[in-house]
């Protein structure tokens, strides 16, 4: 049984500081980001800033950006690093979704 559902894929381009949202294989939106302070001098994770997070306008207004963000915060857990939410919309998104304030950066 074939399916129409479109297949959505999350990665992370680490050359590019990004993670990269494909939809049926094209790349439609990307949530970048750039690590602030690495690990080290008493700190047990790196902070990363996600600076913007962007879907291409044709695929605007899908919820494809709550989808990639989710996913984006999702690895940076797995990764153990401390989140620092640049981005109005990852900002919005964390406010929304409680779950994931375990990852932010917590300030001193």
């Amino acid at each position: 049984m074939l399916s129409d559902a479109p297949v959505t894929d999350v990665t992370n381009n680490s050359d590019q500081n990004r993670f990269e949202l494909r939809l049926n294989g094209d790349l439609v939106g990307i949530v970048g980001y750039f690590e602030v302070e690495a690990k080290g001098r008493g700190r047990r994770a790196p902070v990363v800033s996600f600076m913007h997070a962007v879907i291409t306008e044709d695929f605007g207004h899908r919820g494809l950006a709550g989808l990639m963000v989710r996913s984006s915060l999702d690895r940076a857990r797995e990764y153990g690093w401390r989140v620092r939410p640049v981005c109005t919309y990852v900002q919005r998104f964390v406010a929304e979704n409680p779950e994931y304030r375990d990852v932010l950066e917590q300030v001193q």
